[in-house]
């Protein structure tokens, strides 16, 4: 039954992973929420009192995280029926001068910690007949100026989900890659900068963008639909990965020219 389900949302402390928790309340689903601020998701079970909400502190990027978080939903719930790999995080600097070790934790968290939790997660999944979900970008598609480290994470994301569909196909595991355009969230305030530390402000208008809620919106919708991909916005989604695939170059300039525009951009 519906309200008998479990969903795992990683990343649900802000934006699209708390979005994907409201919306996912609605439906009576049973919640594993899983993010690094452990007060934000204790807050958000007291904002919903008749939920059925399980909050564990986790850091996607520690593999003895990933693993309690998938031992602590069995021992709650019993079951998982879809894990949503949605926690990220990106940075802003080119990178002649970014250190080499924001590359790395930007790897740790976007890829490992999918990694991580899909290799726990995946045995329970397989057993539903459930979904394996991975909340990538369109920096996953095409290089995103300034951001090598963020690309390069989703890219593989991309390539380590669009195998394990292959690996699974006749187990009857879904896989779904989901990838947002511009989304108002906190992943541009909480973006790292040359040296690692946070950039602390957005440098674009988040008035402008799709709001976390359709985001998460369209992501639930994919995974009742058991849909392989999605590339959620139109402008800055679906119609530039497009057009990249015809014209290259120009998406290549008219790219550094938006990003080069915003605010004390790392671009010359």
């Amino acid at each position: 039954m519906i309200e008998n389900k479990v969903v795992i949302i990683t990343g649900a402390s802000s934006g699209i992973g708390k979005s994907l928790a409201e919306l996912y309340i609605s439906k009576g689903w049973r919640l594993v929420l899983a993010a690094r601020r452990i007060e934000r998701l204790l807050e958000f079970e007291k904002e919903h009192p008749d939920a059925k909400i399980l909050s564990v502190k986790t850091d996607v990027s520690v593999e003895a995280d990933c693993s309690n978080l998938v031992e602590k939903a069995i021992e709650k719930f019993g079951r998982i029926d879809v894990l949503i790999n949605n926690a990220g995080i990106s940075m802003r600097a080119t990178f002649d001068q970014v250190d080499v070790e924001v590359l790395q934790r930007l790897m740790d968290v976007n890829y490992w910690g999918t990694v991580y939790c899909s290799k726990f997660a995946i045995p329970h999944l397989e057993k539903q007949n459930g979904s394996l979900v991975g909340v990538i970008s369109v920096g996953g598609y095409i290089g995103l100026p300034g951001r090598t480290g963020y690309s390069a994470s989703k890219f593989a994301v991309r390539g380590f989900l669009d195998t394990i569909r292959i690996e699974y196909m006749k187990t009857g595991l879904h896989v779904l890659v989901a990838a947002p355009g511009f989304t108002a969230s906190e992943i541009r305030k909480n973006a790292l900068t040359a040296d690692g530390t946070l950039q602390g402000e957005t440098p674009r208008d988040e008035s402008k963008m799709m709001s976390s809620e359709e985001c998460a919106k369209r992501i639930v919708r994919a995974v009742d639909r058991r849909r392989r991909k999605i590339i959620i916005n139109f402008v800055d989604g679906q119609l530039v990965v497009f057009v990249a695939k015809l014209w290259a170059d120009l998406v290549d300039r008219a790219l550094y020219r938006v990003f080069a525009k915003e605010p004390k951009s790392p671009l010359k």
